[in-house]
């Protein structure tokens, strides 16, 4: 393999189903961050750097959300990690407590927005919170996919997905000198890393849509859909 850092090799209709409906979650949910909180990534935490360097040239408004961004997310993770691993000592399930515990961030992440529509000022306190409940959502899915959903690709940053889709591709349709067996892992990885791509595309553009008509209430659906994978997995 020429990339560091591959999911294993496993392709199963639920887990591409799964993760296709997680990576259009974490896009939806994404794009609702950035459009109402302005320009405040809750899934690609890495990009509030960005975002901060921007406005603090532009002396815009938001900074204080995005400093706040990264060790709310870390803090998160971590949390997510202790847990996890108790429930592994303790021989008890953990993949759907961690959906339920999404979907209640969610709720707080659109309970609070509702509560500070219309939002004219980033770093109001319920603003501030709805942000934060929105990234550790996030940091949640984040830890989940990788503690204890293996089989699935990473859903919530798609650079790494979409690097490692055109190396498949090109081990897939040029395959000169490359043995079968790395050929056949490309075409495996292909069927589940291009679903989760296209469906973060897909996420984006209908959290847009959906906020710019419905506003904070939009944040339903995706709760809706981590209830339904928590009922799936029992």
């Amino acid at each position: 393999m020429t990339t560091a850092d591959v999911r294993p090799v496993v392709s199963t209709p639920s887990a591409v189903v799964q993760g296709t409906c997680l990576a259009f979650l974490a896009g939806y949910v994404d794009v609702v961050g950035f459009i109402a909180l302005f320009g405040l990534f809750t899934a690609h935490v890495t990009g509030n750097f960005v975002m901060l360097g921007v406005e603090l040239v532009s002396a815009s408004q938001g900074v204080l959300a995005k400093l706040l961004a990264l060790p709310v997310f870390v803090v998160t993770v971590a949390l997510t990690t202790l847990w996890v691993a108790r429930c592994e000592r303790r021989q008890l399930p953990a993949v759907r407590p961690l959906f339920w515990m999404q979907a209640v961030l969610l709720t707080g992440f659109m309970a609070c927005g509702l509560a500070a529509a219309p939002i004219t000022v980033a770093d109001s306190p319920l603003a501030l919170l709805a942000g934060m409940l929105g990234v550790a959502a996030m940091g949640v899915q984040n830890a989940q996919s990788r503690l204890v959903l293996p089989d699935h690709v990473p859903t919530t940053i798609m650079t790494g997905n979409t690097t490692q889709i055109v190396i498949d591709l090109v081990h897939t349709l040029h395959g000169a000198g490359i043995p079968s067996a790395e050929q056949n892992a490309a075409r495996t990885r292909l069927r589940k890393m291009l679903p989760a791509v296209a469906g973060f595309a897909c996420g984006a553009v209908v959290g847009a849509f959906a906020y710019a008509t419905l506003g904070f209430v939009c944040l339903a659906a995706p709760v809706v859909i981590l209830v339904v994978l928590a009922a799936r997995n029992r």
